[in-house]
């Protein structure tokens, strides 16, 4: 297990904004650390850049305190694994996976020794005498996995692996990696756009946008304790609900208000003082804004009227789009014995539970948290 760090890092194309600008980060020996984000936010230009296929602007790389930053990515002891597959298609599988060792000039004992083990491990022992043609997507990419594993690098560097993969096959290949990382325990920077599979595999999430990483954190802390308005809206399917409201002192205690939105903020909220009269965002994830039935022991939910949208099916429960004035938000309604119609619903009036204890506050200039739970 090695042990791998980034300081400084930045990585410009041309003289305009960076693709990757200030990069510090430290990853532990045996971790699972999946790099967040949109398409073109800098993480796969971080993953090449660690795999030496990038070379850096200005920043250091270092693996096992080794600084690797003008090495040559085979000198670096780690491997890749790419979205595409990269498999020889004039190859049976177990050339595929040989390919490299072979490159290197391994004695064959020793390949067939590592390819038994790796087989045996990903399940493609009756599958080595097979062209990729004759393949699944999933033993494609099961077979990109054994070609980087057989090298028994420092560490796995996976650029989207899973795609490709039909939504089964991604559910099918999230646990096999899940197993494949207890049992062999490698460094593995692992690079998405699918927060599911993030929240899913990851030990720790780096969350980044235009190359600049928002937070770093376990699943738990970026979902329940987002370090600003963009990974609070980019984290969560639906992504959290974001209300424009203002503070105001009302009665001896703090209100956030609206359009139609009157909120009483808890008194353990209650050190914003600094904010009264002033606007800021309030955030609620969309099962914190339930249907009126659905009451929690220590909630502290206070019921507003809203006027449905749309309504989603989702068997265990139902998606309600809803309006309260100009703004738009997710709440997620109990699945009851009688479905919603979700035609007859629209532009009706239904009354919501918001549950105030999983508040969120954002400061509507720097659009950083104020309050999280």
């Amino acid at each position: 297990m090695s042990h791998i760090v980034l300081e400084g890092v930045t990585k410009s194309f041309t003289t305009d904004q960076p693709v990757v600008k200030d990069l510090d980060l430290k990853i532990d020996p045996g971790e699972f650390v999946v790099l967040l984000g949109p398409s073109g936010c800098g993480k796969t230009t971080t993953l090449r850049i660690i795999a030496g296929l990038e070379k850096v602007t200005s920043g250091q790389v270092y693996i096992d305190d080794r600084p690797v930053t003008n090495l040559a990515p085979r000198h670096r002891d780690v491997a890749m694994v790419f979205q595409n597959y990269a498999l020889y298609p004039h190859l049976n599988v177990y050339d595929n996976i040989t390919f490299g060792l072979k490159a290197r000039k391994f004695p064959k004992k020793e390949i067939r020794k590592r390819v038994v083990t790796t087989a045996q491990i990903l399940g493609l022992e009756s599958y080595l005498n097979r062209k990729p043609k004759h393949l699944s997507g999933g033993e494609r990419q099961r077979v990109a996995l054994g070609r980087a594993m057989v090298r028994n690098p420092k560490a796995f560097l996976m650029d989207e692996p899973l795609s490709n993969l039909d939504a089964k096959l991604r559910l099918q290949m999230r646990i096999e990696l899940l197993k494949l990382h207890q049992e062999l325990q490698v460094t593995t920077i692992y690079v998405t756009h699918d927060q599911i599979e993030a929240l899913t595999l990851g030990e720790r999430l780096v969350v980044m946008k235009d190359g600049v990483v928002q937070q770093i954190g376990d699943p738990f802390t970026i979902y329940n304790r987002p370090a600003n308005m963009y990974v609070a809206s980019f984290i969560g399917s639906p992504p959290m609900n974001l209300f424009d409201v203002k503070v105001v002192s009302y009665d001896g205690g703090l209100y956030l208000k609206a359009d139609g939105i009157s909120l009483k903020v808890p008194k353990s909220m209650c050190h914003i003082e600094q904010y009264v009269n002033r606007s800021v965002v309030l955030g609620l994830r969309p099962e914190d804004i339930t249907d009126k039935e659905t009451v929690r022991p220590t909630s502290t939910g206070i019921l507003t009227t809203a006027t449905v949208r749309v309504v989603e099916p989702m068997g265990s429960h139902e998606l309600l789009y809803a309006s309260i004035g100009k703004q738009d938000f997710a709440a997620s309604i109990s699945a009851g014995t009688e479905p919603f119609n979700r035609y007859n619903m629209a532009g009706q009036k239904i009354d919501l539970l918001f549950h105030l204890e999983k508040l969120h506050l954002f400061d509507r200039k720097t659009e950083l948290a104020i309050i999280n739970p």
